[in-house]
């Protein structure tokens, strides 16, 4: 019999449901990672919500783990890449606190505008301050939304009907989405422009990070009131206290910070900022939706091997998945590294299967191409909802197979149409085993995938390698493997270079500053 063990609080009908598919479990909450790590190789399943770390240490010691479920969309604290490779999926539930977080969004927003908390604590003291607390208006405002996946459209969707503006910024959102969502798709500039709210719904990655700093703030209209109930490092919060002091920025509310729990932060005790302790997702109804829908995904991977909604790996038959594991890696792969490249807004995403791989089930590895693509900017993105993620962004989807000839017997090649831009990569399997770039904007180049790597489009000119090979030694960063590909003698060169250690950013602006680079860019996987 599957035994499943809850370390976090969830609704005792989760309990149940797990009972009642004859699964045993056993509740322990508030254990300490000790206690937990003297258990847990006692289960084959391990419910948690955000408050169980469930780290490389706790999976070493699980042998018998096989599934971990995450009531709620973020799995921060689970060492994703270690389930992986020890073999444990890790499953979410992405869609069942939207409601919740994007309504929490709009009562921060509310209460922001008529400074409510303030004027509360003012009432309640006592005083009578009715002069003191003078709001503004949410008709006819606009909203600048920032992120426009399912959370940010219930966001606009609410604002539109409260009759404001909306303006939108999300590279994933295409023109005919924004038009259905009756939004304004705009550029992070001009919405920080136009915007007299803005309100973040998007996840925290390399290219979010510090997104609105001291120059985004400098460029927003003077008094704007911002919002986050997303992820606390989208803001700088020095910049953010800095602009609040000028009055560039008239108010902010926040559910989220840089370090949580946030016991001390600069924004606090400040009658222009809201704060609440990450309550985004804190409803009674969101609490229960998640906690079942967990309990109903556990117990259907560990009865039937059925996976949904995992973080690691796609919906895919038991019987399947030892021939599709590699190609999934490589797909997956090969999506990442377009993601990572990818700045400008998404029309289509082409993927063509040639050889030993056209004949196989390749649904999960289109699957595998989109998340690898989609998460390098949105997180909660897995090989399961990224389908339906390009769906709702507007991206046209298409999968052909051939059975013509190919210098390699199995090759898969992604071409990605942007406004302005066509990107592509192919790939093969080396020993029907080992992922491996073949070809990039069908410039021969044949690379192995590495941890880190540096992408460089350069012009193919006497010294750029020594340049190049200098700056790394300066660094003491050591290079793996040197790859080069060109069309024509002279012409422009791409280079994929794979490293020991990640590539900062001191060096990525030394590289780009080479008199023969075009684009450079650092890559992961």
């Amino acid at each position: 019999m599957a035994k499943v063990l809850i370390s976090d609080a969830l609704s005792p009908r989760a309990v149940d449901i797990f009972k009642e598919r004859g699964i045993e479990t056993d509740m322990k909450v508030g254990l300490k990672p000790d206690e937990l790590k003297a258990i847990i190789g006692n289960y084959d399943g391990l419910a948690i919500r955000s408050a169980t770390k469930v780290t490389k240490e706790i999976l070493a010691a699980a042998p018998h783990l096989k599934v971990i479920g995450r009531a709620g969309i973020g799995v921060d604290n689970v060492d994703v890449p270690a389930a992986t490779a020890r073999g444990v999926v890790v499953m979410n539930t992405p869609f069942g606190n939207s409601i919740t977080t994007a309504e929490h969004a709009i009562a921060m927003m509310m209460a922001l505008a008529r400074q409510l908390p303030s004027a509360d604590r003012s009432t309640q003291a006592g005083k009578w301050e009715k002069n003191r607390f003078m709001g503004v208006e949410i008709s006819g405002k606009t909203l600048g939304l920032i992120g426009a996946g399912n959370i940010g459209s219930i966001v606009a969707d609410r604002a539109l009907g409260l009759k404001m503006k909306v303006v939108a910024y999300d590279p994933f959102l295409a023109p005919e989405r924004a038009q259905a969502m009756g939004v304004e798709k705009v550029d992070l500039d001009t919405l920080l422009a136009r915007a007299d709210f803005i309100t973040l719904h998007t996840p925290m990655t390399e290219q979010t990070k510090n997104l609105l700093d001291a120059k985004a703030l400098a460029k927003t209209k003077k008094g704007v009131r911002i919002v986050n109930c997303a992820r606390g490092g989208l803001i700088v919060e020095e910049d953010l206290k800095a602009a609040l002091d000028s009055g560039q920025v008239a108010g902010a509310a926040l559910d989220v910070f840089l370090t949580e729990p946030a016991k001390e932060n600069p924004l606090f005790g400040r009658d222009d900022v809201i704060c609440t302790p990450h309550l985004g997702a804190s409803t009674n109804e969101a609490q229960e939706n998640v906690a079942l829908q967990v309990a109903e995904q556990m117990s259907d991977f560990l009865l039937t091997g059925a996976v949904t909604n995992a973080v690691n790996m796609p919906s895919v038959s038991a019987e399947d998945a030892p021939k599709l594991k590699p190609y999934m890696q490589l797909a997956t792969n090969l999506g990442s590294y377009l993601g990572q490249l990818q700045d400008e807004n998404v029309v289509s995403v082409a993927i063509e299967y040639e050889g030993a791989v056209a004949a196989l089930n390749t649904k999960p590895l289109t699957a595998c191409v989109l998340a690898g693509f989609l998460g390098a900017q949105l997180e909660t993105v897995n090989s399961v909802s990224a389908p339906a993620v390009a769906r709702e962004r507007g991206i046209a989807v298409t999968e052909a197979r051939h059975d013509r000839a190919s210098d390699y017997p199995t090759l898969i090649s992604v071409t990605v149409v942007s406004q302005g831009q066509t990107r592509k990569i192919a790939g093969s399997l080396f020993g029907n085993a080992k992922p491996r770039i073949v070809a990039i904007a069908d410039v021969p180049i044949e690379a192995e995938f590495s941890a880190s790597m540096l992408y460089v489009r350069n012009q193919d000119k006497p010294g750029f390698i020594g340049s190049i090979g200098r700056l790394f030694g300066d660094s003491s960063l050591n290079i793996a493997s040197f790859n080069l590909g060109r069309q024509t003698r002279g012409g422009e060169a791409i280079c994929l270079i794979a490293v020991d250690q990640p590539i900062g950013e001191a060096l990525l602006e030394k590289i780009r500053a080479l008199p023969q680079v075009l684009r450079a860019r650092a890559l992961r996987f």
